[in-house]
């Protein structure tokens, strides 16, 4: 059962989750200035939006977290498996150059604040409150099928993590009810969970070759495989193909569409 909850701050509407005690936040739809098909609260520049709008943003998101979002780490995602432990020295503008292709990203360095992007994909933010680390990974078919968890969670070790101590809050994404895939999706989720992957697709009718995938769900089994406990794990029940109106999803719009963030900062 999801244990999400909706907060609204300064006309921000935004969800956390109660198993991560660092400031954290998985963004809406809601509490920007972007117009049009882009209204409101567009994090993407590269989107169609106006640079002034997106910028503004921005600033919204990091006065109702108080986070300095000026001062973050961000990547290029490509939907690979490359994990990024970053430092002082990766504080950057959401305007800078890109310092790297990589879907994940992590820290221990306090006040830094982490970011991954989505609209469908899986946004995961990870937490070890014992030795002070945070992780932010997006984790589409292709990356989480590659094990990007399992790199996320290498790092943190690196960084003195037990996995034992580590929370995880699995985002809204799209899902299972919507996630209608070919059987090649499917088979690579069997060849990373093994015989736990039953659980995580079926066939999406009698006869069809289409298949419906819960990546979330395959994602929380993975994090349970690794070490994580099952009660330290949230994962959202919000499909944001289902509630277009209040997540951007890539489906639906197919691609006239914004981004939303997963960000969390020690």
């Amino acid at each position: 059962m999801s244990r999400f909850v909706q907060r609204e701050k300064n006309g921000l509407v935004y969800m956390t989750s109660p198993v991560i005690s660092a400031n954290h936040a998985f963004t809406t739809r809601f509490g920007g200035v972007s117009e049009g098909y882009l209204a409101s609260l567009n994090l993407g520049f590269n989107r169609g939006d106006e640079r002034g709008r997106v910028m503004e943003n921005y600033r919204i998101l990091g006065r109702a977290l108080g986070m300095d979002v000026m001062r973050a780490a961000y990547t290029k995602q490509v939907h690979g498996t490359h994990v990024r432990l970053v430092t002082e020295a990766d504080r950057c503008c959401p305007t800078d150059p890109d310092p790297c292709e990589s879907d994940g990203l992590v820290t221990d360095v306090p006040g830094l604040p982490l970011f991954c992007f989505t609209a469908d994909c899986v946004p995961l933010l990870l937490h070890d409150p014992v030795r002070g680390v945070a992780g932010a990974v997006h984790c589409g078919w292709r990356s989480s099928v590659g094990d990007i968890p399992a790199e996320a969670l290498r790092l943190m070790r690196g960084l003195g993590s037990r996995p034992g101590d580590v929370r995880a809050a699995i985002g809204p994404a799209i899902g299972a009810c919507c996630f209608e895939t070919d059987a090649d999706v499917p088979e690579a989720v069997e060849r990373w969970l093994g015989p736990d992957a039953a659980r995580s697709f079926i066939k999406n009718k009698a006869g069809s070759a289409k298949f419906l995938v819960d990546l979330r769900g395959a994602l929380r089994c993975r994090l349970i495989q690794l070490g994580l406990e099952p009660g330290c794990i949230d994962v959202s029940d919000e499909c944001t193909m289902c509630c277009h109106e209040k997540y951007w999803s890539h489906r639906y719009t197919r691609g006239e569409r914004g981004s939303q963030c997963a960000c969390i900062c020690l």
